[in-house]
């Protein structure tokens, strides 16, 4: 079966190719992708190459399809997977199957599956650790963001505590306590926030901060100190670029005690070592962002770590539980993951929207894989729509979410727009 992919061959070498894929087996789940959601983690492979952890050092004459946060529809079934999937079924993927241990992952390291593709075969090893999970729902690109919400999810999870004079983890942020997110209004930041707001396990505290005031702005917009209180939690904004001591400010917002529970979503050492300033008697700080600079470091205050036990944790993905989880939550409609979108394209967008993530301004960039479109703001949905109609039409749908990506948008986008 022939796909047309984005794949990988090196260092900023993305080419957007057909190709067939792999002949079918007994082992076999040949699945048609709809939505891709890039990820900064694509950026890094791409800048990377073969020296991308995940990505194969061969990958010069073996390239892999790149794209991991996709979401679409079951096509063909091999008869030792009939009983558990069928034509038709939608699907999202878990890719961090860590089978074996392995760190291979679709999007990074497979040659026949990927993201930004039409259609793709499911390695074996998803499917034997069970994260091709079912989605059952006919809006792709919620299903998409479910990847991004299981990586949040973790870095929740993975948050620990002591008992002082116990040899004793307590696993999750603490209920009630002072949280704090630090450069957290990008895409990951906003998932970040959504879900301290909504999950069973919240703090009574929530303080966001970045330098960028438009993007804090837009951040409050959606996620409003009022909704906050009404889940019982009391949410601060702070722009630390005008606060002249912007660690002694954040500890005052918590009585100077600091912060139980930090994450950091930026590999920039001030915002490392501010997270650790503000850090309180047994804090955690959660180091979210993966630096690209295999030698980036920071300074930590180890007189807290030893009498004050501050400590420090990470995760680099989420599992198949915390994939569930987000799924179980979108649902339930206690996430909301369109506040993360504010870029659309087409297939043929992804190669100039990877290369140059960090450049481009906004949140999640949602590609439609079967479609040929540049990629474009929602924000300029209106002044598209002056010479467009599809876009006047994608503009009216969009009003009525108060300016977010949804469901009716992408039907309208998928039966109109011009094929790949």
């Amino acid at each position: 079966m022939k796909t047309k992919a984005v794949r990988l061959y090196g260092k900023n070498d993305l080419r957007l190719e057909e190709f067939d894929l792999s002949p079918m087996t007994d082992d076999s789940v040949i699945c048609e992708v709809v939505t891709d959601s890039i990820c900064m983690s694509s950026y890094k492979a791409a800048l990377m190459g073969g020296e991308h952890p995940r990505v194969p050092d061969n990958v010069a004459d073996n390239p892999t399809i790149i794209g991991h946060e996709f979401c679409g529809r079951v096509l063909k079934v091999g008869k030792n997977w009939a009983h558990k999937y069928k034509p038709g079924d939608g699907f999202v993927i878990q890719p961090a199957h860590s089978y074996e241990g392995s760190i291979e992952a679709p999007g990074y390291s497979y040659r026949d599956c990927g993201g930004d593709a039409t259609v793709v075969s499911i390695p074996r090893e998803n499917l034997v650790m069970d994260s091709l999970l079912p989605y059952n729902s006919d809006v792709y690109f919620l299903g998409s963001l479910t990847e991004p919400y299981s990586c949040i999810i973790a870095s929740f999870h993975a948050m620990y505590h002591t008992r002082d004079g116990e040899y004793v983890h307590d696993m999750g942020i603490v209920k009630g306590g002072d949280m704090a997110l630090l450069a957290s209004v990008g895409p990951m930041g906003l998932g970040a926030i959504d879900y301290a707001l909504h999950c069973d396990r919240k703090p009574g505290r929530l303080v966001v901060t970045d330098i960028d005031q438009a993007r804090l702005d837009r951040a409050a917009s959606i996620f409003t100190v009022e909704h906050a209180k009404q889940q019982g939690i009391e949410l601060h904004y702070v722009n630390t670029g005008k606060v002249e001591n912007p660690a002694e400010y954040l500890r005052s917002l918590t009585g100077g005690k600091g912060f139980d529970d930090v994450i950091c979503f930026a590999p920039v050492r001030p915002v490392v070592e501010q997270a650790d300033a503000i850090l309180a008697v047994d804090g955690c700080l959660n180091f979210f962002a993966g630096p690209s600079d295999q030698k980036f470091s920071a300074m930590m205050n180890f007189y807290n770590v030893h009498y004050k036990r501050t400590h420090i944790c990470a995760t680099s993905h989420g599992n198949v539980d915390d994939m569930r989880e987000a799924v179980r939550m979108m649902d339930a409609g206690l996430l909301n993951p369109a506040a993360l979108v504010t870029h659309i394209g087409g297939l043929d967008a992804v190669i100039e929207t990877t290369l140059n993530l960090p450049k481009i301004p906004g949140g999640k960039k949602l590609i439609y894989t079967h479609i040929s479109l540049p990629l474009t703001a929602i924000d300029d949905f209106e002044e598209k729509g002056k010479a467009d109609p599809l876009f006047a039409e994608l503009a009216r749908l969009v009003r009525k979410t108060q300016g977010l990506w949804n469901g009716e948008a992408e039907k309208l986008l998928l039966s109109r727009a011009k094929p790949i």
